[in-house]
């Protein structure tokens, strides 16, 4: 059990109202039918009207919360992004604790340096020359390749191939494709997150490059030497093709491509199952297939609307 008045003191609310003299024993989402005095549940400004159904309970919520909406059973912990709160909550107080160590399944290469309090699942296989920076987590069965550098506080999920060779080929003389070996490595920055399922391949020559606080969803394919800047978020079924460069502050949406060597600015968002096929600049907002910036797609659309419907 945890103190409420704990994780006031670590959250350090705007406000609190209610009573603080409770113990959490859990975080739930937020449940309208509660009958509990000790979960922590949030919800956001968008859906503040539905704080008048909860009857019990302690809730993180915005400053949006009507005095109508009150309920003296109720615990009510003001934030400015109840979610971010939330967030902290759950990583202060709730998390599992972290595992270190590396299992006894696990496979370890010659000429590995592995860090401090890493833990590294059962399965995996770490190759030769690889590096492994401290508190770093690499989950059951991936496989992390030869020569791959990975940095400090990554946590890798299970069942990846980091380092793998990717797709190059090339047509010989007679008419026959050949493949073309690759020979660089991967790199990922400190404080990274891959999912699970996700392949990340080795460039032909230099280095595929994740770059700080990089996150990546499942069931990802990154391509041999893409380059992905600071805190850009690369999500499930996303493909990034060879030689991509993507910026900082970047989002790549769900289900979408991006053709090979394109250049994909800072301040992105790519649009659900855009294909991106020509450069992006920063700050812009791209839709569709082929991708384009979203005012010139739905000025398109609503063309095309007007035509149909004359």
């Amino acid at each position: 059990m945890i103190a409420l008045s704990e994780i006031i003191e670590r959250l350090n609310p705007e406000k609190v109202i209610g009573n603080i003299d409770r113990e959490i024993i859990n975080a739930i989402q937020l449940d309208l039918n509660n009958d509990r005095d000790d979960v922590l549940m949030w919800v956001s400004a968008k859906f503040s009207e539905k704080l008048k159904e909860v009857k019990k309970g302690v809730v993180i919520c915005s400053s949006s919360l009507s005095d109508d909406f009150i309920n003296p059973d109720c615990t009510y912990l003001i934030f400015e992004n109840p979610r971010l709160a939330f967030q902290k909550a759950l990583s202060e107080f709730f998390m599992p604790k972290k595992k270190i160590g590396i299992s006894k399944t696990a496979i370890i290469g010659e000429n590995v340096s592995i860090g401090k309090n890493v833990y590294i699942g059962e399965y995996t296989v770490i190759e030769d020359n690889c590096t492994i920076g401290d508190h770093t987590v690499i989950d059951h069965h991936t496989t992390i390749k030869k020569d791959t550098i990975i940095g400090e506080n990554v946590i890798i999920g299970a069942n990846n191939t980091i380092g793998g060779v990717g797709f190059g080929y090339e047509k010989d003389e007679t008419g026959q494709f050949v493949f073309i070996p690759h020979i660089g490595n991967v790199i990922i920055g400190n404080n990274v997150e891959v999912g699970n399922n996700t392949c990340i391949d080795r460039a032909v020559l230099g280095s595929t490059v994740l770059m700080e606080n990089v996150k990546v969803d499942n069931l990802v394919h990154i391509a041999h030497g893409v380059k992905i800047g600071k805190n850009s978020l690369v999500i499930a079924n996303a493909m990034v093709a060879g030689s991509v460069e993507i910026g900082e502050n970047t989002w790549v949406a769900p289900s979408s491509s991006i053709l090979n060597q394109k250049k994909v600015g800072s301040d992105v968002t790519i649009g659900l199952s855009a294909v991106v096929v020509k450069d992006v600049e920063n700050g812009q907002t791209v839709i569709g297939s082929p991708a384009e910036e979203i005012s010139v797609a739905l000025n398109k659309k609503k063309i095309m609307n007007e035509k149909l419907f004359k």
